[in-house]
């Protein structure tokens, strides 16, 4: 007879519960999910490569929502578009008014320079500069 994997997952959901941020468990242990012990196991490279790829999508609908032009631009831009949005979220990213004026409009060499001229870029450092030079070659 098969493993019914289905039902399985359903007992644990009804007693492991699901939460989707994080909480500290009954023993002390940072868990998540359906009784994920992140402080001893953590999670595999593919669940975290999973999450990422989830967080560039809900980043790349708040771009379609605010400023649907991002999707002429180059690969190059569109992926510097993406990596602040991911990093700072929408709501962070829309106070760059000049930069997105000047993507908006073709100037990439301003768009850049004001990238750079940033709080943001004085945090992140080189992840700046090669965000920058994404916008500027494009």
């Amino acid at each position: 007879m098969p493993f019914d994997g289905e039902s399985l997952l359903s007992d644990l959901i009804r007693d492991e519960g699901i939460r989707l941020t994080p909480y500290v468990d009954t023993v002390g242990k940072t868990t998540i999910g359906i009784g994920r012990n992140l402080t001893d196991r953590g999670i595999l490279r593919s669940e975290a490569e999973l999450m990422c790829r989830n967080d560039i999508a809900l980043a790349a609908a708040d771009l379609d929502r605010n400023v649907p032009w991002w999707r002429d631009l180059s690969d190059g831009r569109r992926r510097a578009m993406l990596n602040m949005t991911f990093s700072m979220g929408w709501p962070r990213v829309s106070g760059f008014r000049s930069m997105l004026a000047a993507l908006e409009s073709g100037d990439y060499a301003t768009a850049a320079e004001a990238a750079l001229d940033s709080a943001w870029a004085r945090q992140v450092g080189d992840r700046a500069v090669r965000i920058a030079g994404l916008i500027r070659r494009g």
